[in-house]
């Protein structure tokens, strides 16, 4: 009941937050609305009064808020303040197709997944590298999509490009969105998978003579519970984040259709929207949880666990080396060139020996432009990374607090934090970093608390509960050390994509404006362009990915506690036989 109730006051705050969205960003709301209805009409004293007294505004937020929140208990969101329809089907419409969108995007992600982890499914064994999964996770949505639709639906007119009219229109922005999330939860699965290889009941049922393949079927099963919480909050982030993807396809998604409202400032919209999102996260956090219990629920329940994270086999070094000398010369170079330097008689001129990567719309130097952006995206990202990693991990371990903080802040996509946080703090160079920041440490708790619930009922936490070690003890000495590896690594996976994010609020003039060199900037202005000089939009994609590559084998590099190791290679033949049980 308290977690109920705690659920429900965060919602409330988030709905109020929002309904003083107007009045807290500091701008007259009757004047955006006039704006979005008409722009070219003249916002007079009398035109905007007249707006004022349809809407109600002078009766203030807190009773505008009052009058909604009545209207929906009676199953009533209000009519739209720009388009005077009724809000409630047009949200239920726009759920409806970010639902169909996220579920074939979720089949798109489950069959990455499973590329990405053949290889280990096949032999048993970790393997170090996984350099395409790190590309494919650190590839931009709005790029993908943006090439999808320019070379797939556009120059080989294989599939339509734009639209939501039938399931052809569907699967050009599945794979824009299932691929990048696909990458990421596979290369977190086959994390996880070597430990369940590597646990008795795996090596006796090899020894019984059992297919591998259906060893290998248990070992999935038994790593899903530690993924399933981020697997939950893909499903949001499938939904309500999907923002560029849904913009560029012009599909009428509840991501768009919540940004547009929050640009306009139509609240009834923008707060029936953020209503549903936070249900869906709701529904999605308690059916992952549920799921998890399910599965391993009498083991969780009976301590009768082995600990997945093992130590790593040692990855290639030379992997890592590479991509950071590459990164490191790119940018070098660039910094000894001058990134505001214009010859508009060299626009979009291809790679050559004065300039490597080209030059774009406006006759810069791509590969200066890189060089010197490289502080502003890295050291912002970084730092939000590791800020992220610290407040997921504390807050992790306390699930009762964290588990519907999590759901309810997921709910909110980043744009729309953004938007939020801009109203608030006003737009400038930290807006993206405190909207980023705000969200970024969400699915480090959630994957915390997870692995925290699997490792404390494992069976040496029982042992060592049993000769008296204290829950300071445990926590300092067992539990930390297994949890720690794995979320971190999980967090250096995610940093390409927290620089991304830092960038698509540069889209909506909430950071860095041009000319600042910034990557995703780059990207943005460039992408006009990407049929006819595909390297200016190339250049920066390949310095994320290159980035997401280094991420991914740096994060191979963390090792798990040795004490794994010893129990893997002494197995009780007490402890296997009832972890069969368990697990089969």
């Amino acid at each position: 009941m308290s977690r109920a109730l705690w659920r429900a006051l965060l919602a409330a705050a988030l709905l109020c937050g929002i309904g003083l969205l107007p009045w807290l960003s500091r701008t007259d709301p009757a004047l955006t609305v006039l704006k979005a209805r008409s722009a070219e009409r003249d916002p007079t004293p009398d035109v905007l009064a007249a707006v004022r007294a349809e809407l109600g505004l002078e009766a203030g937020p807190l009773k505008l808020l009052g009058q909604w929140l009545g209207g929906l208990v009676r199953g009533d969101a209000g009519r739209s303040w720009i388009s005077g329809a009724e809000v409630t089907p047009s949200v239920v419409q726009a759920l409806g197709v970010s639902l169909l969108l996220m579920a074939a995007a979720l089949v798109v992600a489950a069959m990455t997944a499973a590329a990405v982890c053949a290889r280990t499914l096949r032999s048993g064994e970790g393997h170090g590298g996984k350099g395409a999964a790190a590309v494919t996770a650190a590839l931009p949505e709005f790029l993908t999509a943006s090439v999808l639709a320019v070379v797939v639906g556009v120059h080989l007119g294989w599939l339509p490009a734009l639209g939501w009219y039938g399931p052809r229109w569907m699967v050009l922005p599945a794979l824009a969105l299932g691929l990048p999330a696909g990458a990421l939860l596979g290369r977190m699965l086959d994390d996880l998978l070597p430990g369940a290889f590597a646990e008795p009941w795996a090596t006796a049922a090899a020894a019984r003579g059992v297919r591998h393949r259906s060893i290998a079927r248990r070992a999935v099963r038994r790593c899903v519970p530690g993924l399933l919480p981020n697997i939950g909050l893909f499903v949001v982030g499938l939904t309500g984040g999907a923002v560029a993807v849904e913009q560029i396809f012009d599909i009428p998604g509840l991501g768009r259709t919540t940004l547009q409202a929050a640009i306009a400032q139509d609240l009834p919209v923008l707060q029936a929207g953020t209503l549903a999102l936070v249900l869906l996260a709701a529904v999605a956090g308690a059916a992952a949880r549920l799921t998890a219990r399910l599965l391993i629920g009498p083991a969780l329940r009976d301590g009768a666990l082995r600990s997945l994270h093992t130590p790593k086999p040692p990855e290639p070094r030379r992997t890592p080396l590479l991509c950071a000398a590459v990164l490191l010369a790119v940018v070098t170079v660039g910094l000894t060139r001058d990134p505001l330097a214009l010859d508009t008689g060299a626009r979009l001129q291809p790679p050559s020996w004065a300039r490597p990567l080209g030059t774009d719309a406006l006759g810069r130097d791509l590969l200066a432009r890189i060089g010197h952006g490289a502080f502003s995206t890295l050291a912002l990202a970084v730092a939000i990374s590791a800020a992220a990693l610290i407040t997921g991990v504390l807050l992790g371990l306390l699930p009762r607090l964290s588990g519907p903080l999590a759901d309810t802040v997921n709910a909110v996509p980043p744009v729309l934090a953004g938007l939020l946080v801009a109203a608030v703090a006003g737009s400038g160079a930290t807006t993206p970093a405190l909207a980023v920041a705000a969200v970024a440490w969400v699915p480090l708790a959630a994957h915390t608390t997870a692995l925290f619930e699997q490792e404390r009922a494992t069976t040496h936490i029982t042992a060592a509960k049993g000769l008296g070690a204290g829950p300071a003890y445990l926590l300092r000495r067992e539990l930390l050390p297994a949890v720690l590896p794995p979320v971190t690594r999980h967090a250096l996976l995610r940093l390409p994509a927290v620089a991304l994010a830092l960038t698509s609020l540069g889209f909506l003039g909430l950071g860095d404006q041009p000319p600042d060199p910034e990557w995703g900037l780059l990207l943005a202005e460039n992408l006009p362009y990407a049929e006819r000089a595909p390297w200016a939009v190339l250049a920066p994609a390949a310095a994320l990915a290159l980035l997401g590559a280094l991420a991914v084998t740096a994060a191979g590099g963390i090792r798990g506690p040795r004490r794994s190791a010893r129990a893997v290679r002494q197995p009780k033949p007490a402890l296997a036989s009832t972890t069969v049980g368990e697990t089969g």
